[in-house]
Order: C-alpha cells, then sequence, then structure tokens
C-alpha cells in the first residue's frame, strides 16, 4: 500500500502527484474529464456479463465504475475494489457502496491480489502508466485469474498518450494476444478515438 510519504513505483507517481495536488477528488483518477470516463465504462457495460456477479475492479479508484453500474441499474452479486493509493481507497470505502468490499494493495508489485474468485476482472484506466512488459504480464495474468472474463480498455494510439507518464499501445498487437488466449474477443474503438476497450471471454 503506497501514500505520498512513501517512495512508490513509477506507475503510481502520477496518481500519488495528483492526490498531492486535488485530495481524492476527480482529477487525481487522472481521466480527461467526466465524459471521457463514462465513455469508457460504458464500452465495458455494452460487452460485459455484469449482473449478479462478482467483480473484480483493478485501479478501482474511487470506485466510480460501480456507481456507474449502479446508475443504469447494474447490481453485480459482489463487488471488490483493489486500489493501491490510500486516498483513493478510503474514498471509495467513503461511499459505502452495497455489496463492494475495497482491497488495498498494488496488482503490479503483488499480482496474487487479483486472484478473489471473480466472475469479471475489469482494468479501467488502470493500465496507462504500466510500461509495455508490465501491460501484458498484468493482462496475462488477469486472464489467469478471471473466472469468465477479462475487461480492459487501453490507449491505442499517441493521440491520447502525449502526456510523459502515458503508454499507448498497437491495437494489431494487443488484438494478437487476445485471441492466441480465446476465440470470443470484442473490440471496441468506437467511443473515442485513441481508446479501445477489449472484453475477452472463457
Amino acid at each position: 500500500m503506497y501514500d505520498i510519504r512513501m517512495a512508490p513505483p513509477a506507475y503510481l507517481q502520477p496518481y500519488l502527484d495528483a492526490v498531492g495536488r486535488h485530495g481524492a477528488r476527480f482529477e487525481s483518477l487522472l481521466w480527461a474529464n467526466p465524459s471521457a470516463q463514462a465513455a469508457r465504462f460504458a464500452a465495458i457495460v455494452r460487452w460485459s456479463e455484469l449482473e449478479d456477479r462478482v467483480v473484480l475492479d483493478a485501479g478501482c479508484g474511487r470506485a466510480d465504475f460501480l456507481e456507474y453500474l449502479h446508475g443504469r441499474g447494474i447490481k453485480p452479486a459482489k463487488y471488490i475494489g483493489i486500489e493501491a493509493v490510500e486516498e483513493l481507497a478510503a474514498a471509495a470505502e467513503r461511499k459505502n457502496l452495497p455489496r463492494a468490499a475495497i482491497v488495498r494493495g498494488d496488482f503490479i508489485n503483488d499480482p496474487t491480489i487479483l486472484d478473489r474468485h471473480a466472475d469479471v476482472i475489469v482494468f479501467s484506466g488502470s493500465l496507462n502508466t504500466l510500461s509495455s512488459d508490465d501491460f501484458y504480464q498484468t493482462l496475462r495474468l488477469g486472464w489467469e485469474y478471471t473466472e469468465s472474463e477479462l475487461a480492459f480498455n487501453f490507449l491505442c494510439s499517441p493521440r491520447l498518450a502525449s502526456a510523459k507518464h502515458l503508454t499507448w499501445h498497437r491495437r494489431a498487437d494487443v488484438l494478437e494476444m487476445a485471441y492466441s488466449w480465446t476465440a470470443d474477443v470484442v473490440a471496441d474503438d468506437s467511443y473515442r478515438d485513441g481508446d479501445c476497450t477489449v472484453v475477452m471471454r472463457k
């Protein structure tokens, strides 16, 4: 678990810097704006089965994704949010959302934290500061640990990855990886130029 007083890994530093400036407000999630966040959430909802299932949100921030689901009448059987930044984890807990558990931990430093018997593992925005090696390794482990579906979004062009802390990946390379694990893959890049959502099913 990391907070602003500790020496963090590089992929968490942008979030901790933002927390230092903004506290646990929306700006510390590093989304461009609420509509950009909602567009990614909508793409995940469009292609995933989330109702009455165990959903693990890796890098959950303030648990905004669960709030989004509830706002659309989607109720997971259980929501597990994993968050490495203390201020954001505490903000998620303060929401006191039903059937939600917030777990403090870093899924890069300790990937076994993803092993929660979740039906669906979601990475929304939480892969964008990772190196290419960590990105692919995390997806491999997410696929290993999910019981049914893996849903994630990523920056697929340099257009949205101009900040030095962001990393983008070629859509074709990511899909080549996905199809090497399963034939049941959906890729949606219709909602925002430079971003792509992938949902993989076992």
